[in-house]
């Protein structure tokens, strides 16, 4: 029996190949388990970030769509950005304070695409050798305490 993580996790896989498959590419990690996700997208034409690869982890458990997965850039596919640390950890408040159980997976990587859209200039966060020292090898970003008080970029 599957339980409601999973149930959410296969409807969320559905939509985004369905619906996004000509923005998102999506790839599990292990056909078997529908617990890790990668994504992969290019930026949207007429930003600084046009025709550049990025590729995202998708990774769920058990409290999944009560709690929000944790998302990080990955494959050395991390842009430069101020909400975006050199470690592929996001700043951005969906996938930590303001999560709420109807956001789909799509929700996050339409946000996550439209924030690099935004932006008008290309640049790590303040403080990003710092942050990425500090934080250990393996660690989530989903142990952070995010300050949320920048969303013009």
């Amino acid at each position: 029996m599957q339980t409601m993580a999973q149930k959410r996790i296969t409807k969320d896989y559905e939509d985004m190949l369905s619906h996004y498959k000509d923005i998102f590419s999506v790839q599990l990690h292990d056909p078997n388990k529908m617990n890790i996700w990668y994504v992969s997208f290019i930026g949207a034409k007429s930003t600084a970030y046009e025709n550049e690869k990025f590729k995202l982890r998708i990774k769920f458990d058990d409290t999944f769509p009560l709690e929000a997965p944790e998302v990080i850039f990955v494959d050395g596919l991390v842009p430069a950005h101020p909400h975006i640390f050199s470690n592929g950890f996001i700043c951005l408040s969906i996938l930590y304070d303001a999560w709420a159980p109807s956001l789909k997976v799509s929700s996050i990587c339409l946000s996550i695409l439209s924030m690099l859209s935004s932006c008008k200039k290309k640049k790590k966060p303040e403080g990003d050798k710092d942050f990425v020292k500090s934080c250990a090898k393996g660690s989530s970003p989903k142990d952070i305490e995010w300050d949320f008080h920048d969303d013009k970029v």
